[in-house]
C-alpha cells in the first residue's frame, strides 16, 4: 500500500477519534466559589462568602467541604443551567 494512503487513513481516524473524545470530555465544574456567586448575583465578595457559609451551615457541611452547583441552585432557586453559564475555569 502507498505510504500516503496509510498516513491519510491514520489522519482521518485520528480526527474522528479526537472529535468523539472532544464530545465526551465536556467537563463542567461542579463546585461553586465566591467569585462565581459574585458573577451570578452581583453581590460583593464578602456577601458571597457569607452566603456560601450559610449554605454550608444549613447543609451541615464541614469547613473543608465544597458547595456544588446543584446545592447552590436548590438553595437560591436559580436554575442550574443559568448557574453553569456563569462558571468559568
Amino acid at each position: 500500500m502507498n505510504t500516503k494512503i496509510i498516513l491519510d487513513k491514520y489522519l482521518i481516524l485520528s480526527i474522528k477519534h479526537f472529535k468523539h473524545f472532544q464530545k465526551r470530555m465536556e467537563i463542567t465544574r461542579s463546585c461553586i466559589y465566591p467569585k462565581d456567586v459574585q458573577r451570578i448575583t452581583g453581590k460583593s465578595e464578602k456577601s458571597s462568602r457569607k452566603l456560601l457559609q450559610r449554605i454550608k451551615k444549613e447543609l451541615n457541611k464541614e469547613p473543608h467541604q465544597f458547595i456544588t452547583t446543584k446545592e447552590f441552585s436548590k438553595h437560591t432557586g436559580i436554575d442550574l443551567e443559568t448557574i453553569k453559564a456563569y462558571l468559568t475555569d
